[in-house]
């Protein structure tokens, strides 16, 4: 176990949960470290039981959201490393003691949920569709785009504050990160148990924005990759076009042209944005 991990558990309204998570984390050898936890605005005691617990706790007067809670605490925290982990009884403590085992060898260790036990068959294929996804833009394999169970170095977590979103999804914005970040990830494989209460995600009405976040970090790191295949798809589009015209109308059509046309525009706004994100690294560096 590396010294100075910090504990990071996000909770809101948790009073009924947050005891169990804290006697469990008791009973591991994270129990000598720091444990921060961050209350989103609850209204139920949360707070009080928590500290009453032994963790330090931070407050928000207000609903935040789950990532502006994880925000919080990492600014917070006082670890070289965090754990963040949820009080809603999904994760097991015991498999935390083997992501921070990994730490210092890596920089994020993400705990990789089974896929029979990730909630119902509608949301583990649309994790399978958004794991495959992300694979694919960063060039990197991701089992599990989506998993909240994860320890990481501090320092490199504060890089990355700007990029998370207050609401969700922090493990989706984290992971992409450091991959595209060239920093050493690695999975492990958990065990998940079943939630106390209900998600607050929503397949239908949060996939979109799942999706788009996954397009925006991997925008923001490597444009090519999302703008290089509309370019390729647009090309192909409009030069087998313009073949079967003139194979049959003995002209080319301005349908074709606009089509070639945009292929060529969205490959140059996608060669800049690759530039522009390099000398964004530059200037960090």
């Amino acid at each position: 176990m590396p010294p100075a991990v910090s504990v990071l558990l996000p909770v809101r309204d948790a009073a009924g949960t947050i005891d169990a998570c804290l006697d469990s984390l008791a009973g591991q050898t994270l129990s000598d470290h720091e444990i921060v936890a961050v209350d989103d605005g609850s209204r139920d005691g949360t707070a009080e039981a928590a500290c009453a617990a032994g963790a330090r706790v931070v407050r928000h007067p207000y609903n935040k959201g789950n990532g502006a809670s994880v925000k919080s605490g990492i600014r917070a925290a006082s670890g070289e490393y965090i754990l963040i982990i949820d009080a809603d009884g999904q994760h097991q403590p015991a498999d935390a003691t083997r992501l921070v085992a990994k730490l210092g060898d890596y920089d994020l260790v993400i705990g990789a949920r089974a896929g029979a036990t990730q909630a119902n068959l509608a949301r583990r294929v649309g994790n399978s569709l958004l794991n495959g996804l992300a694979t694919y833009l960063t060039g990197h394999p991701i089992p599990d785009l989506t998993s909240g169970f994860r320890a990481a170095r501090r320092e490199h977590l504060l890089e990355f504050l700007h990029l998370l979103p207050n609401r969700f999804s922090t493990p989706t914005t984290t992971t992409l990160a450091f991959v595209k970040a060239g920093y050493n990830v690695t999975f492990e494989a958990v065990e998940a148990r079943p939630r106390v209460g209900d998600s607050k995600i929503r397949l239908l009405r949060d996939g979109t924005k799942f999706l788009l976040i996954v397009l925006k970090v991997v925008t923001i790191f490597s444009p090519l990759r999302v703008f290089l295949p509309i370019s390729l798809a647009s090309l192909l589009v409009g030069t087998s076009y313009a073949v079967w015209t003139i194979a049959t109308q003995s002209h080319v059509t301005n349908s074709s042209v606009l089509l070639i046309m945009l292929a060529v525009i969205v490959f140059l706004v996608g060669l800049v944005s690759e530039q522009i994100a390099a000398l964004r690294f530059e200037g960090r560096r």
